[in-house]
């Protein structure tokens, strides 16, 4: 069985009991062990200390303090109209000689070239972020450049894995905020989420392979696994998130497991401590693997996001899914892959045998909104943003609706989720919420293998706070129109 490094089962958070280092030096050495492990490289741009700050729950004060340190012995350079970036002149890897650290992870190879729906949506619509809140003139600036820019390279085949500026902004990315210690050449470009289970699947899967699904969970997973040859095994969830234990239970010879450890869907439950470490366990002894979907674990409204569990992950099984559906816009198809370091070279054969990357111009696009700081900056206002708009939804669906709906108290992600009497139908409910105009879903359409409690779920993101009661008003008359 394999061991967990106690230093890992905190992820990249900061410890704030009484036995911890300073919070300014605990953020110190994690962005000093960046620099010099080659993961935040000579350039990179850091976010500002109030987004920094805003995001590990901490001061102002604690970053700049860390910041301060960092400039003064050299990791550190400030350029006033970039910010606050790594020392372009520093020698990393003389450093690490003179300090006797392990090398960096490899990085990327460079690229194999030298550059390398119309309708407005529902109310309450799933999968949607707030469309009217995107920055779309700085988007369209950014995306103009490229097009207007682009080299004769540019027109060659590109960089099967992806676009190489973008891996890496990416794996600065997930350094910083999700707890994520990858190199870029670990990291995958996709056409979103569907994408990159594609890609496990040609990798990893044979036909007639056991895997693990979430019950209820996420039906387009199930459905794209079976038709990969793939057998799923519902396998239930409860408050704690998956239930490990059913799982070996009911399948133990499990080839691969789908599971959404930050905020289930649907249900938006968190996979508990216990609970990750006994299915990284099993993994490591079954040699199973993990792809963890982290569709929208940005997007927490008490504290800051929980870590990865790909950050607790030591024996190299968790394959983790990210996308930009939810952070910047469903429409963009651009997801990524980050796998262990020893599936790299299956990877990168799959992924030059099925291209699976998008769009240079998106790529890039996507590469200099998140460089120049606009990602972090963009994510810090949508999850304030997303917080008022669901406070406002839940108070008025409470208002109208307190006699037949149970709201969940789980603050993360991007949608509610309502219980209903055990006697009530939820898919006939929501054909008639559709009668209103409104696109709420029922919790049985996301059941894979039994009866699930019936409860509908509302997306928010969309939902202005000023609109919320009127249409807490129109839930009302659906609910009562049976």
């Amino acid at each position: 069985m394999t061991t967990t490094d106690p230093t890992r089962l905190l992820g990249r958070t900061l410890q704030r009991d009484r036995h911890a280092l300073p919070l300014y030096q605990q953020l110190y050495q994690r962005l000093r062990d960046a620099i010099l492990s080659g993961q935040l490289p000579p350039g990179a741009r850091l976010p500002a200390s109030r987004v920094l700050a805003a995001d590990l729950s901490t001061s102002r004060g604690t970053v700049e303090q860390a910041y301060s340190q960092l400039l003064a012995e050299g990791y550190l350079a400030s350029r006033a109209s970039a910010g606050t970036v790594v020392n372009p002149h520093l020698d990393t890897a003389r450093l690490r000689m003179r300090l006797k650290l392990p090398s960096s992870p490899a990085q990327p190879a460079p690229p194999a070239h030298a550059a390398a729906a119309s309708n407005e949506p529902l109310p309450f619509q799933l999968g949607l972020p707030a469309l009217d809140a995107f920055p779309r003139k700085l988007w369209s600036r950014l995306a103009g450049h490229h097009a207007r820019s682009l080299p004769a390279a540019g027109l060659l085949p590109p960089d099967p894995a992806g676009y190489a500026p973008l891996r890496q902004a990416i794996s600065h990315h997930l350094a910083l905020f999700r707890g994520i210690g990858c190199s870029a050449d670990q990291v995958f470009i996709t056409g979103g989420f569907q994408g990159a289970l594609g890609l496990i699947a040609q990798v990893l899967l044979q036909t007639g392979d056991p895997v693990w699904m979430e019950d209820p969970g996420f039906f387009r997973a199930s459905a794209a696994l079976k038709l990969a040859g793939a057998v799923p095994t519902p396998v239930p969830v409860d408050e704690d998130g998956l239930r490990v234990a059913d799982g070996i239970r009911l399948c133990p010879d499990a080839r691969l497991v789908y599971c959404t450890p930050s905020h289930h869907s649907p249900l938006g439950v968190t996979l508990t401590l216990p609970r990750r470490l006994e299915l990284l366990a099993w993994a490591a002894q079954a040699q199973a693997w993990i792809v963890e979907d982290d569709y929208d674990g940005e997007f927490r409204y008490n504290g800051p996001p929980l870590p990865a569990l790909q950050s607790l992950d030591a024996a190299g099984r968790v394959l983790y899914a990210g996308s930009f559906s939810k952070t910047l816009f469903p429409g963009l198809r651009l997801g990524y892959l980050v796998v262990p370091a020893a599936l790299r070279a299956r990877f990168a054969e799959a992924a030059d045998a099925f291209s699976p990357a998008p769009s240079i111009l998106d790529q890039a696009t996507c590469a200099d909104f998140m460089r120049q700081g606009h990602f972090a900056r963009h994510i810090k206002r949508m999850r304030q943003l997303y917080a008022e708009r669901r406070a406002a939804l839940a108070a008025a669906l409470q208002h109208e609706c307190g006699d037949r709906l149970r709201l969940d108290d789980h603050a993360v992600g991007l949608q509610l989720v309502g219980w209903l009497a055990e006697h009530e139908d939820d898919r006939v409910i929501a054909a008639r919420l559709r009668t209103q105009g409104l696109a709420g879903q029922g919790l049985s359409h996301f059941s894979l293998g039994g009866t699930t409690p019936p409860a509908l779920l509302f997306g928010f993101a969309n939902v202005p706070v000023d609109a919320a009661p009127e249409l807490a008003r129109r839930v009302r008359e659906a609910l009562q129109s049976g």
